[in-house]
């Protein structure tokens, strides 16, 4: 069985695989198990191969979603995958522009929400003082 990841040195290699419909998304051998149960948590399903002790696994996305949502939701991954740190290579036949410019937006946002103020405790002679900024 051919690994992409593997074989272009990537942490995830996002592609149609030939012959089919199906977006699979590889990662090398070894690749650990945060990586994969983020492509689990991203909407990918895992397949291991032998089913009893893996050698091989990868993810497809699922295939009851229609053709276009499964390239959004591939595509989508990728900018969570990026800022987890991996190293992400998508074939322009999966990947779909506004979804990833869209999976984009939705990060900053919710890494722009402000995060809730920690009171100080009852008693407590001052208010917690903020973090310092170093440049």
């Amino acid at each position: 069985m051919a690994n992409l990841a593997d074989e272009y040195g990537t942490d995830v290699e996002i592609y149609i695989k030939a012959l089919t419909t199906t977006i699979h998304a590889d990662t090398p051998t070894g690749a650990s198990d945060q990586l994969h149960d983020l492509l689990e948590h991203l909407g990918l399903e895992r397949h291991e191969y032998p089913a009893d002790t893996p050698i091989y696994i990868w993810h497809t996305v699922p295939e009851h979603l229609d053709a276009d949502e499964q390239k959004r939701l591939a595509t989508r991954a990728i900018p969570v995958l990026l800022l987890a740190g991996y190293e992400v290579n998508c074939t322009p036949e999966v990947f779909d522009e506004s979804a990833y410019r869209q999976a984009v937006q939705d990060l900053r946002t919710r890494a722009g929400r402000p995060a809730v103020r920690q009171q100080a405790p009852i008693g407590s002679a001052s208010p917690a003082a903020p973090a310092r900024r170093t440049p």
